[in-house]
C-alpha cells in the first residue's frame, strides 16, 4: 500500500494529466517547459490537494517543493539539469507523499531509462522525424527531461489511486 491517499491521487491525476502532456510535447518541440505549466501544476496541487488531503499533510508537502526547487537549481547551476526541469520537478514534488519517495525515485529512474532509449531510437527513425520535423529535441544533445518527469508523476498518481491508503 502506498502512503498517498487513493482518493487524492485520483483527483490529482485527473487535473495533472493535461498539464503533464503539455510539458512533454512542449519539451520535445522546443526544449522548454512553459512557466505556465509549472504554475498550473502548482495551482492543481494548491486547489485539489487542499480539498482532498488532510490539511496537515497538504501543508507539510509544500516543504517538498522548497527542497526540490533548491536541489534542482543547484543542479542547474552545474549544467546537469535545466532550470525549467528544476521548476517542474519542484512543482511535482508536493504530489508525492514522503512515505512514497523511495518508490517514486525508482519509478523516475525506470521511466527515465525507458524515455531516454525511446527518444534516442525514435529520432533515428526517418518516418518519425518526418512527422515532427520542427522538434528541437531531435537536434540537441541535451535530453528533454519533461518527457520523463511528467509521465513519472502520472504513473505514480495512477499507482497511488489504485494502491494508495
Amino acid at each position: 500500500m502506498l502512503a498517498q491517499s487513493a482518493d487524492a491521487a485520483f483527483w490529482l491525476l485527473i487535473f495533472a494529466l493535461p498539464l503533464t502532456a503539455w510539458v512533454v510535447f512542449s519539451d520535445l518541440r522546443s526544449m522548454l517547459i512553459p512557466n505556465a505549466a509549472v504554475l498550473g501544476l502548482l495551482g492543481v496541487y494548491a486547489l485539489v490537494g487542499v480539498l482532498t488531503l488532510p490539511l496537515s499533510v497538504w501543508a507539510w508537502s509544500w516543504l517538498h517543493f522548497a527542497v526540490i526547487l533548491t536541489l534542482g537549481f543547484l543542479l542547474s547551476l552545474t549544467g546537469g539539469f535545466g532550470a525549467g526541469d528544476a521548476k517542474f520537478a519542484a512543482a511535482m514534488a508536493p504530489f508525492v507523499a514522503l512515505g512514497d519517495a523511495r518508490l517514486f525515485v525508482l519509478l523516475l529512474a525506470a521511466v527515465s531509462l525507458a524515455g531516454f532509449v525511446t527518444h534516442r531510437l525514435a529520432r533515428r527513425v526517418e518516418l518519425v522525424r518526418a512527422q515532427t520535423p520542427d522538434w528541437e529535441s531531435w537536434h540537441r544533445a541535451e535530453f528533454p527531461m519533461g518527457l520523463v518527469l511528467g509521465p513519472a508523476l502520472i504513473f505514480y498518481l495512477a499507482l497511488a489511486s489504485i494502491y494508495g491508503s
